[in-house]
């Protein structure tokens, strides 16, 4: 059987305080940057923390709505996204300067994630906030959505993402949150959906049909209830199906 290499990623410094647990599993971690969640300290904190581990740190920007946690469209100007990306990403920039860690990536969060990967022009209002560092961060992207082929077509290097934890429509969106079905706790189940991934190149979408989806990075969201129950499980199991985490 041929041997697979994947990367898996998580969101962190979100408030629950489990990073310390989740980060001996996991490839790289997407830090909350005030948008939605966490604040100097909680960075700081969580950047320290990944890189003892070598763990890769990625910046996790968002639509600045700490009531709703970043999970709802945010009606504001292009004007008013571009400067609160940009204000994000400048403290978070702070923090890993003084405490010399590398940036490795950027990764959208929650409804901006969602909407990026749908919305062209707004996937070009984000790609502008934060173009300064398209030539030395990888941006994770949904697979063959219009942010991926917007970043690719700008000279950004991406890493297309999919997801463990979170069940797919037929159009590879992910199902929303407000349904009982968004999330996959049970962590045999999380393992069968990166196994068709990774070996098939499909995912099953609750409407029961297989379609074509690419990763590069998987997520495991952090405050998913049993995230550290998931990313255990995958550690022992992955390498018996003959698919090796990358550190």
């Amino acid at each position: 059987m041929n041997q697979f290499y994947i990367e898996i990623n998580c969101d962190l410094g979100e408030g629950l305080g489990n990073e310390k647990e989740l980060m001996p599993f996991i490839s790289s971690c997407n830090i909350a940057c005030g948008g939605h969640a966490g604040d100097k300290e909680t960075m700081r904190t969580v950047a320290r923390l990944a890189s003892k581990k070598g763990v890769k740190v990625g910046a996790h920007p968002s639509y600045p709505d700490r009531k709703n946690f970043g999970r709802i469209t945010l009606a504001i100007s292009d004007k008013e996204l571009v400067q609160s990306l940009r204000s994000q990403m400048a403290d978070f920039m702070s923090i890993l300067n003084e405490e010399h860690i590398p940036l490795h990536h950027i990764k959208a969060h929650g409804a901006l994630y969602n909407d990026v990967a749908k919305d062209q022009y707004l996937a070009k209002i984000f790609l502008k906030a934060i173009g300064k560092r398209k030539d030395s961060i990888f941006l994770y992207v949904p697979f063959d959505s219009v942010i991926e082929k917007e970043a690719l077509r700008q000279g950004f290097q991406i890493k297309r993402e999919a997801f463990g934890d979170r069940n797919y429509n037929a159009d590879l969106s992910l199902v929303s949150r407000k349904l009982s079905n968004a999330l996959i706790q049970i962590p045999k189940k999380v393992l069968e959906q990166i196994l068709g991934i990774v070996r098939e190149e499909q995912v099953k979408t609750v409407t029961g049909h297989k379609v074509a989806i690419k990763a590069d990075t998987y997520c495991i969201h952090g405050d998913t209830p049993s995230a550290l129950k998931i990313l255990r499980y995958l550690s022992d199991k992955l390498g018996k199906e003959h698919i090796a985490i990358k550190y």
